[in-house]
Order: C-alpha cells, then sequence, then structure tokens
C-alpha cells in the first residue's frame, strides 16, 4: 500500500467518525457542526490532521464559528498544539495531542523470539490484575478494556506482566491498545504483545491503527513499522462554546 493508499484509507476513517459530511482540506481546516461526532467527547470539539490537511468538528454554530476563525490564523501544526490555541481561543480543556500511526503490512516489523505469546479472550477477568496494577490513569490511557478481540499477553508465573488487543472502529480499521505493568517496562514487553495483535490484525484484512501520546508508546509504533500521518485533539471551549444547541 502507497503512502496516499494509507492515508486515504485512515481519512476515510475520521470523516466517517465525524457522523456529518466533511472532507480533508489542504487549503485549510474544514469545519462542521456534528454534535455526535466520534472525534471527541459529547459537548467537545474534535480537531483531526493527516497529511497536513484537517478536519473539525464542533458540538454547535458557535464553537464552529470559534473554530473557523482559529483555523485562519493557525497553521494545520498549530490546531493541535494546545499553547497556540489557549492563545486564540477560549480553552477550559484539552485531551491530547495524540499522533496518529497507521502501518501498511509490507512495512511491518514483528518482534521475534523472547517469550511465548498466550492469546486469551477479552472480558474472561484474565487482564483484571495488569489493569489494577497500572493504576487507573495507565489504564484509561491504554483503552485495555475496550478491546474487541481476543488479548495477546506475557505472564512472570501466573500474573499477566503485559498485553495488547484492538477495538474494530469503521472502515476496517483495527485501534491497538497496549499495556505493560509498571515495573516491567523498560524490557521490550509492550512490543512483543503488540506485534501479536498486529498480526492477528493484518491476517483479518484490518488497517493497524496506533494513538499515542506518551513518548515510549510512540517508540513502540516506529518499532513496529508504523507511520505517523498525523495528530488528534479535542478541546472543550467556553463562551459558549460547549453548548449544544446555541
Amino acid at each position: 500500500m502507497t503512502d496516499d493508499l494509507l492515508l486515504g484509507r485512515a481519512r476515510e476513517l475520521w470523516t466517517e467518525l465525524a457522523v456529518m459530511p466533511v472532507e480533508f482540506l489542504s487549503g485549510g481546516a474544514n469545519v462542521v457542526v456534528s454534535p455526535g461526532s466520534g472525534l471527541c467527547p459529547p459537548l467537545w470539539t474534535g480537531v483531526v490532521v493527516l497529511g497536513g490537511a484537517g478536519i473539525v468538528t464542533a458540538p454547535c454554530v458557535h464553537a464552529a464559528q470559534l473554530m473557523a476563525d482559529a483555523s485562519r490564523k493557525l497553521s494545520h501544526e498549530e490546531l493541535v498544539d494546545e499553547g497556540r490555541l489557549r492563545e486564540v481561543l477560549p480553552v477550559l480543556d484539552v485531551l491530547g495531542p495524540a499522533s496518529l500511526f497507521y502501518l501498511d503490512r509490507v512495512d511491518f516489523l514483528p518482534a521475534h523470539g523472547g517469550a511465548a505469546v498466550e492469546e486469551v479472550m477479552c472480558g474472561g477477568g484474565e487482564l483484571a490484575s495488569l489493569l489494577t496494577r497500572a493504576g487507573e490513569e495507565d489504564a484509561g490511557e491504554s483503552g485495555l478494556e475496550g478491546i474487541t478481540s481476543a488479548a495477546f499477553v506475557l505472564r512472570e508465573g501466573d500474573d499477566v506482566v503485559a498485553a495488547a488487543g484492538y477495538r474494530t472502529w469503521p472502515r476496517s480499521v483495527a485501534h491497538l491498545s497496549v499495556l505493560v505493568a509498571p515495573d516491567c517496562r523498560g524490557r521490550g514487553l509492550a512490543r512483543v504483545v503488540s506485534s501479536a495483535a498486529v498480526t492477528h490484525a493484518l491476517d483479518a484484512g484490518l488497517l493497524p491503527q496506533w494513538r499515542a501520546r506518551p513518548h515510549p508508546s510512540r517508540r513502540v509504533a516506529h518499532a513496529l513499522g508504523f507511520q505517523e500521518l498525523g495528530s488528534q485533539l479535542s478541546v472543550r471551549l467556553g463562551d459558549g462554546g460547549d453548548s449544544a444547541h446555541r
């Protein structure tokens, strides 16, 4: 798959998640009112930039006007920069930015050797101790509780110390999740379990997506051959920007 085809598939995903019709425009961010957008939490504004073009979904007309004004002042990179957004918008809260990575099978760099990865069904309680061990913040960041695939795990004794899986998104996308016990990090375990999950997704004909904020997560994505194509950010605006029916 060429870079253009990979980018095209990624953009198709996010335009579908936007709910209301919108296209990525190279000349500026395309802003649309979409209260039901999947780019961000309810009543928030979502920004996705892919390949130098952006789309923005706003919960109401007022928020859309604020974002349209901001998009005329800011570059695509600045639209996913919290500091720059705060300079030109009444920002109440921000989630992100997170980098968006995608993988073509021909670029995949699977992990080889090491401990054997075990496949377990999600929802069976196998991951509960790992989620507790990692803490609420890291567990939530990983998204592991939301996977729809099997979980691919590594154990030390009876304890699961690393796990990865994916949630099936629209447009045949597999959204990857990975979590490693805090005291077991820095040993390459994330790459091993993620490699197994990616292999499963590719064999199912899915496009692997990796969304990363912490640097270690970005490093694992690069090690597996993922390409960074853009960024995502959610922002909650004041001055009526979080009113759904203005």
